[in-house]
């Protein structure tokens, strides 16, 4: 058995419980869902001190074989290093059917900082062999594409703290760029090169300071001015940058809202509302819809394991012993 670490110290009683009901989604749904990213990276180190292997690593070889549980999957995930775990939802996005699931691509560009979305190519590219940033750009004329290349753009050169004079003249030329393309277009080469050349943390200090200037967020503004795709485009990798925990609380709402619950949708919200924090989450749930997480968890998904994972997520007890 390997020796321990004092990271690794502390957990010790969980991991064993865990060992013993790795191929038990139930039981690692109840001894896993509630716990934070820290805890988990904490759990699994105290995992491979104890057992000698990735605690990831072994719930692949137990719980993916069931293709068609959409829990085993989300376990998979959540005990993936962040890295590791958006290379695979980056992958998905991009071999979603016929057309890339551009959101799910957007997502995951806007919720890391330069040096976070560097591990995250390093994990494609060793899990995939392939390159992220030329996998998600098959056609560069669509409006996503153009977007997301501006972000990879940004997350290669910008490592700067973000800086508020800069925020304000940014919010000068948001103002500026939303009329400036003509016929109610935006200016898409101005928003492009300054997408290009600003952070995430920078872009979203600017958004910041365009409410504080303007006095309503420039995604109202684009609203009132839509014209076409790449203004829709933009109003969705806007809301992932300037208020994640709305754009996260609705994904999740409207994943569950439907006749059948999209499950792999509900994942993706879950694991993007992960780093945002389930607090905000909550708190942003209900400013925008009038009721809890948990009440609407209840409401919208049918009694079974996943619903519970979800409501042990949320911060719900179980009320079952294991």
């Amino acid at each position: 058995m390997a020796a321990r670490s004092p990271a690794a110290a502390g957990f010790e009683n969980e991991c064993r419980e865990i060992h013993g009901a790795c191929d038990e989604p139930r039981r690692l749904s109840r001894l896993l869902a509630h716990r934070s990213a820290s805890e988990r990276q904490q759990i699994k180190a105290t995992y491979r001190a104890m057992f000698g292997e990735d605690l990831a690593g072994r719930l692949h070889k137990t719980l993916t074989a069931n293709q068609d549980n959409e829990l085993c999957n989300l376990l998979y995930l959540w005990m993936l290093d962040l890295a590791e775990r958006d290379a695979i939802m980056a992958r998905d996005a991009i071999e979603s059917g016929a057309a890339a699931d551009y959101r799910a691509l957007v997502e995951v560009f806007t919720r890391r900082k330069q040096d976070q979305l560097f591990f995250t190519k390093q994990a494609y590219l060793a899990r995939f062999k392939k390159n992220l940033e030329q996998d998600m750009v098959t056609d560069p004329s669509h409006p996503y594409q153009r977007l997301l290349v501006a972000l990879a753009t940004s997350h290669k050169s910008h490592h700067d703290e973000p800086s508020r004079h800069i925020a304000k003249c940014d919010a000068r030329r948001l103002y500026d760029a939303k009329n400036g393309g003509g016929t109610g277009s935006v200016d898409e080469a101005a928003i492009l090169e300054m997408f290009s050349k600003r952070s995430i943390p920078q872009l979203r200090l600017a958004l910041c300071s365009y409410k504080h200037i303007y006095g309503h967020d420039f995604t109202k503004a684009l609203k009132k001015n839509l014209a076409g795709d790449f203004e829709e485009s933009l109003r969705v990798v806007v809301k992932c940058i300037y208020t994640p925990s709305k754009y996260y609380c609705k994904l999740l709402q409207r994943s569950m809202q439907r006749p059948e619950a999209d499950k792999r949708l509900v994942t993706r919200a879950i694991l993007g509302s992960d780093d945002v924090g389930i607090n905000e989450i909550k708190l942003a749930f209900k400013s925008n819809f009038g009721k809890n997480l948990a009440d609407f968890i209840h409401e919208s998904l049918p009694q079974s394991d996943y619903r519970e994972f979800l409501w042990l997520w949320q911060g719900g007890q179980c009320l079952v012993a294991s």
